[in-house]
């Protein structure tokens, strides 16, 4: 994978979060507030750190793997999807319409490249990872798996069953991530179930632990990322707790649960596009 500067990942990021606005607003429908804010740590991962080929092959041979758990998180990964050539960037513009390939939340159905799992259903992307992670070990593939959750996400059962696997199996060919922008499409997560010390809680579960801190700042992501890598091969799993702002980039949308599952209106549009630059050309 080529190695880019910090200034080339954050003009990537400045247009993803062009698109997927455009996305959100052309249909009504989406969900834009994650994706501005968790734009940080999927361009890293797809443009600096992932080895990966844009050259779609479903059994994913020889080349690390991403699960994106909360779906619905689509237009960001679509966006990234194009813009690193898994298919044309100006099939951005059917996000959400009628046979589109590109739903509301990912689907294998369409056939669209880069999705491997239907996902969106919460709480099931970390046990998928898991199994293509051990799938790597039986088949002497060194190249590592990646998940991302939501950390309203982490209130299903199914991930903590997941975790004491992953744990129990040693497989340390995992690193996941966790959105923690403290949002969900009710409310705060302290007010609508609170998640307390989520660290606290995956180290006891037989998990390595790793801050992000700064999760909208490009450098820091990359920073976290290299010690997460750093950690894997060494029997245990590896969590990120990526610490973002729902809605970053765009002030009237940063901090808030009201823009997980909204689009903007015309007049937000054109604001919201104005305090974004568009480096690679719109769709």
């Amino acid at each position: 994978m080529e190695k880019h500067s910090i200034d080339h990942l954050e003009g990537i990021c400045s247009q993803v979060r062009r698109d997927c606005l455009r996305m959100v607003h052309a249909v009504q429908s989406g969900h834009p507030g994650a994706a501005l804010g968790m734009c940080e740590y999927v361009v890293a991962l797809f443009f600096n750190e992932m080895e990966h080929d844009s050259d779609f092959k479903m059994d994913g041979k020889g080349e690390d793997l991403f699960f994106l758990s909360n779906g619905h998180v689509s237009a960001l990964w679509y966006s990234v999807l194009a813009r690193s050539g898994y298919f044309g960037v100006p099939e951005l513009g059917t996000f959400r319409k009628i046979n589109s390939r590109l739903q509301g939340h990912p689907a294998t159905e369409e056939g669209l490249p880069g999705i491997r799992i239907a996902s969106g259903s919460l709480g099931q992307g970390l046990s998928v990872g898991i199994g293509a992670a051990q799938t790597k070990k039986l088949n002497q593939d060194d190249k590592l798996v990646y998940v991302m959750m939501g950390d309203g996400e982490q209130q299903e059962g199914q991930v903590w069953e997941a975790a004491m696997y992953a744990a129990h199996h040693k497989v340390d060919n995992l690193i996941a991530a966790i959105d923690l922008n403290r949002q969900q499409i009710d409310g705060p997560t302290e007010k609508v179930m609170d998640l307390i010390d989520l660290g606290a809680k995956w180290e006891a579960f037989g998990w390595q632990i790793v801050n992000i801190e700064k999760g909208n700042d490009m450098a820091s992501v990359l920073e976290g990322l290299a010690k997460a890598k750093s950690l894997t091969g060494q029997g245990k799993p590896v969590m990120i707790l990526l610490h973002t702002e729902m809605g970053y980039g765009v002030d009237f949308m940063v901090g808030t649960h009201k823009w997980h599952g909204v689009a903007p209106n015309d007049e937000q549009l054109e604001n919201a596009l104005g305090q974004l630059e568009e480096t690679l050309g719109d769709y």
